[in-house]
């Protein structure tokens, strides 16, 4: 039986890393910013999000909602955020995709001010397929920062990239 021969500088991997970033912004100024942080891809986020909409699979999800919260770190297993905001219905934003070169897409989203009814200490961010607070939806990643103070006042720009290698 004969070798099988590898090929040089052939590789067939494909890996996913989730980043997101968000500022808070009052009266046009930005007064905290989490830099870039590294996220969790869940368990469903790579079956429902990626697995099955390359398959064209039905039952696939699309992320339509950036939501924020108060909670924990969502675990691989996890389905819902920790601790999410759920004052009003606006609470989950709706994501603007597009794609940055041929390997990344980026959602964009933003918490208006005045939508807090009261302040909340922020520390998760999540992204979701579902707009109702009252509905289940599957996260497909998310992570925490460092805490921070979020005044009824103030809006938060997010920006969400999944970059695939």
């Amino acid at each position: 039986m004969a070798k099988k021969s590898k090929s040089k500088g052939a590789n067939d991997s494909i890996k996913v890393r989730g980043f997101f970033r968000l500022k808070i912004m009052e009266d046009g100024k930005c007064v905290g910013d989490t830099g870039w942080k590294e996220n969790q891809v869940t368990n469903d986020g790579f079956d429902q999000y990626i697995c099955r909409s390359i398959g064209g699979i039905a039952g696939s999800k699309q992320v339509t909602y950036g939501i924020i919260g108060t909670g924990t770190a969502p675990a691989a297993t996890d389905t819902t955020l920790d601790g999410e905001l759920t004052d009003v219905a606006a609470m989950r934003c709706a994501v603007t995709p597009s794609t940055i070169q041929s390997k990344t897409v980026q959602f964009a989203f933003t918490l208006s001010s005045n939508v807090c009814t009261a302040a909340h200490t922020i520390r998760n961010v999540a992204l979701i397929n579902h707009s109702s607070t009252a509905t289940a939806a599957t996260i497909l990643c998310g992570n925490t920062f460092t805490t921070s103070n979020l005044a009824t006042n103030q809006s938060i720009n997010g920006s969400y990239q999944l970059r695939f290698q």
